[in-house]
C-alpha cells in the first residue's frame, strides 16, 4: 500500500515537474477575451433577476406620454412575463393654440438597430431640450429570493403590441426580436424615443426636433446573488489537495 502510494507521488511530483519547465504563457486576443469577459457566475448564485423599464416625453406645452414596463424571474417562475403599463398627462395650455411644429432635422442613424452591447444615443436639432438616457444595474446578496411584487399592467404577449396617445403623441410598447421595445412618436414633428432589450443587447435612442422637449429612457436591471453557497470545504477542496506539492518546493 505504501510502495503505490509512494509510486503516485513520484509520477505527480515528475509530471509536475515537466509541466513547470516547459510551460509558455499564450497571450489571449482582445477578440477572445470579449467572448469570455462577464459570463461566468457560480451555479445556483442568481435566485432573482429583474428588468424595469420606462420610458416618458414632456412637450413644451406640459403635455406627457409614457409607458413602464417590468419582469421578474425567480427558481420558482414558471414562464418569463413582461408587465406593461401606459400612462399619460395634459398640460396646463388650455388656449386652445396650435403647438409649434419642429422644425430641425435629423438624419442617419439607420444602423443603430444592428448595434450590439449598451447603445445610448441623443441627437437634437433644437433648443432648450432635456434628454436623460440612463441604465442601472442592481447587485445584491441575500439569504432566499425577495418576495413577488404583485404583477402590474397587462401582461405583453410574444408578437403582441400595446400602445397608448394623447396630445404629446403615441407610445407603443412591444414583444419583437426576443425583447422587449418601447417607442414613443411625439406630435408636431417634435421627435422621437425609443429603447429596447433584445437578443443580448441594451439601446436608447433619442431624436429631437422641436423645442424645450423632456425626454427619458431608463432601464434597471436588478440582480439577487444567493450567499449561502457552498462550503468553504466544497470549493476549496481541490485547493487543499495541491498543498502537499509544497513540502516538494512548489
Amino acid at each position: 500500500m505504501k510502495t503505490s502510494y509512494w509510486l503516485a507521488a513520484a509520477c505527480l511530483v515528475a509530471s509536475t515537474s515537466g509541466f513547470a519547465n516547459g510551460f509558455k504563457p499564450i497571450e489571449i486576443k482582445d477578440q477572445e477575451l470579449a467572448e469570455l469577459r462577464g459570463r461566468y457566475v457560480m451555479p445556483g448564485r442568481i435566485i432573482s433577476f429583474g428588468v424595469v423599464m420606462s420610458s416618458t416625453w414632456r412637450n413644451a406645452s406640459g403635455d406627457m406620454i409614457g409607458a413602464s414596463t417590468s419582469m421578474q424571474i425567480q427558481s420558482s417562475t414558471v414562464k418569463p412575463q413582461f408587465y406593461v403599463s401606459t400612462y399619460s398627462h395634459n398640460g396646463g395650455d388650455n388656449s386652445g393654440s396650435p403647438r409649434e411644429n419642429g422644425t430641425g432635422s435629423v438624419t442617419g442613424g439607420a444602423n443603430l438597430t444592428v448595434t450590439q452591447g449598451i447603445t445610448q444615443v441623443t441627437r437634437a436639432a433644437g433648443d432648450g431640450n432635456s434628454s436623460n438616457n440612463n441604465i442601472s444595474i442592481d447587485v445584491k446578496e441575500a439569504n432566499t429570493a425577495p418576495a413577488l411584487a404583485p404583477s402590474q399592467g397587462q401582461a405583453l404577449m410574444a408578437g403582441q403590441t400595446i400602445t397608448g396617445s394623447n396630445a404629446a403623441g403615441s407610445v407603443a410598447v412591444s414583444a419583437t426580436g426576443g425583447g422587449v421595445q418601447m417607442a414613443i412618436t411625439a406630435n408636431n414633428n417634435q421627435g422621437s424615443a425609443m429603447q429596447q432589450v433584445a437578443q443580448g443587447g441594451l439601446l436608447q435612442n433619442t431624436r429631437l426636433l422641436g423645442n424645450s422637449n423632456m425626454v427619458s429612457n431608463l432601464t434597471q436591471l436588478n440582480v439577487v446573488l444567493n450567499n449561502n453557497g457552498p462550503s468553504a470545504g466544497a470549493l476549496d477542496c481541490n485547493l487543499t489537495q495541491l498543498n502537499a506539492l509544497r513540502t516538494l518546493g512548489y
